[in-house]
């Protein structure tokens, strides 16, 4: 038989352990009197309930880093895609969050998944693959919209990875290709077009200049000179032979 005083201590461990709690900085604790809430939330630092009759609920205020799997999803323009997110949120009223939602984590989780999926069906799929910045914006600012009933705060959302088709996987290469052929044309035509405008001006200072001509000739034959060829072929200037010419006529 279990002494009297063995039986009173464990009554007081049991009473001690059910009436003191304690909260550390980021949790607050919604406390429950026979059903009902009992003013604002508690915490952090030390908590004394009633046993049996008291009943505390935890909240977190930390920030939350929610994975959303992936989701199909189908764009605007019709092309079949797997894209999966994160979010970041935190609870910034304890109350709302225990009181007007079941289980928070459970519908921001479901909520961010249908807020996903509806949003990048309005898009196109350039818009998502260049403009990402925009669509996280936007899925923000609904989720905030939808989650401020609940006391909860969603800060940010980022979509992270966008699975493509292989068949769009290819279009998108020979698309990029495509592309960077035609700037290298451009740069091609418009290095061409510099070119021409410097010649063209020089052959103008060229022809203004008779004496100009005949140091570029000497200039050239000087460097011709310093290589290691064994036949050099030197083009004689129109004036020379012009005289010749005359001559003959």
């Amino acid at each position: 038989m279990i002494p009297i005083y063995l039986f009173v201590i464990i009554i007081i461990v049991f009473f001690l352990a059910s009436a003191i709690k304690i909260l550390n900085e980021y949790e607050r604790g919604v406390i429950f009197r026979l059903g009902r809430v009992l003013g604002a939330p508690k915490g952090p630092g030390l908590i004394i309930l009633i046993p049996i009759v008291d009943r505390m609920v935890k909240v977190s205020l930390r920030t939350v880093v929610l994975d959303i799997p992936p989701q199909d999803v189908i764009t605007k323009d019709n092309v079949s895609i797997k894209v999966n997110a994160v979010v970041y949120f935190r609870v910034i009223d304890s109350l709302k969050a225990i009181i007007d939602v079941e289980n928070y984590l459970y519908a921001t989780s479901q909520l961010s998944q249908t807020t996903l999926r509806s949003v990048l069906g309005q898009a196109e799929l350039d818009d998502l693959l260049s403009h990402r910045e925009k669509i996280n914006e936007r899925l923000q600012e609904i989720l905030d919209a939808h989650t401020e009933s609940w006391g909860i705060k969603v800060s940010n959302v980022e979509v992270k990875n966008v699975d493509l088709p292989q068949e769009m996987q290819r279009a998108i290469a020979r698309q990029a290709e495509a592309e960077r052929e035609r700037r290298a044309k451009i740069i091609g035509a418009e290095g061409e077009f510099q070119a021409s405008t410097k010649l063209a001006d020089a052959s103008d200072i060229l022809s203004r200049n008779p004496m100009a001509l005949q140091l570029r000739y000497m200039q050239t034959l000087i460097e011709i000179s310093q290589e290691k060829n064994s036949t050099i072929i030197f083009p004689l200037p129109i004036d020379l032979i012009k005289m010749f010419m005359e001559k003959e006529k």
